[in-house]
């Protein structure tokens, strides 16, 4: 796969593939909605209904994605695989820096559960229905490839880590993405939250026992020069087309003001 003339790796080729899918299927379901909106009936029941085909596949696509990433998987990103043993690359450094950074990590998940607490007082209030919560939980995984690939607010703003790679919290992405479901009355919606928590659960232990596998200058699987993907250059590359585009209006703006 190319972009712009250069060739990106498999795993890069592997989230735009998602990024892809994911937004297809956001789009699709609410297409649905609104058009079940339009018609006065309740899109969530009819679904369940006649098509139950359509939730039954998100389940098993977003359960198969998961399954991969409790085994180690060449097809995964580092970032969610440095807690496997085999993927220790010891750097000879003992110690492994408090990587951990409790303050930030708390306020991560303060913010999470914040947000969603909001999302489940307008649930609860009747503002917003189960449908809404289904897409809501689209349009988070949407969001977490264009973390992935483009911008990260945990990244920039609260954990403040290197890359993806080096991420204290990559495994959290799943039990976020469906938090919504626990707010849903449908098996599917609990099974997939329970499966979710558990592989959050499993990083999290391993953290705890093993925290030399998750930094950099304990784990040389984690270096720049052991690193395939070069997941950062999306976002390098973002970066500049941002300040290329914020001098052309400050230089569209100065010839105004000349004129």
């Amino acid at each position: 796969m190319y972009i712009r003339g250069h060739k990106i790796s498999q795993t890069s080729a592997m989230h735009y593939t998602k990024l892809v899918c994911r937004s297809f299927l956001f789009l699709l379901v609410l297409g649905m909605y609104v058009l079940g909106r339009i018609a006065h009936v309740d899109t969530l029941q009819l679904v369940y209904d006649f098509v139950p085909w359509v939730f039954f596949t998100l389940f098993t696509i977003f359960v198969v994605e998961m399954s991969f990433r409790f085994f180690p998987s060449s097809m995964e990103s580092k970032g969610c695989q440095k807690q496997f043993e085999e993927n220790y690359i010891p750097t000879g450094t003992q110690d492994a820096p408090k990587i951990d950074n409790a303050a930030r990590t708390i306020m991560v998940a303060l913010s999470w559960i914040l947000l969603n607490g909001i999302v489940a007082a307008l649930y609860y209030m009747g503002i917003i229905d189960q449908m809404i919560l289904i897409l809501i939980c689209l349009l988070y995984s949407v969001c977490d490839m264009i973390c992935i690939l483009y911008f990260c607010p945990f990244q920039t703003w609260m954990m403040k880590n290197k890359c993806c790679g080096t991420c204290r919290i990559y495994n959290w992405d799943y039990v976020m993405m469906f938090t919504p479901c626990l707010f849903i009355k449908h098996p599917l919606a609990k099974i997939i939250f329970i499966i979710a928590a558990l592989l959050c659960l499993e990083w999290e232990v391993i953290y705890y026992y093993h925290p030399e596998r998750f930094a950099e200058n304990t784990n040389a699987f984690l270096s720049c020069e052991n690193c395939t993907e070069k997941l950062c250059s999306h976002k390098i590359q973002l970066q500049k087309y941002l300040v290329l585009f914020r001098k052309t209006l400050l230089d569209e703006k100065e010839k105004l003001e000349h004129k």
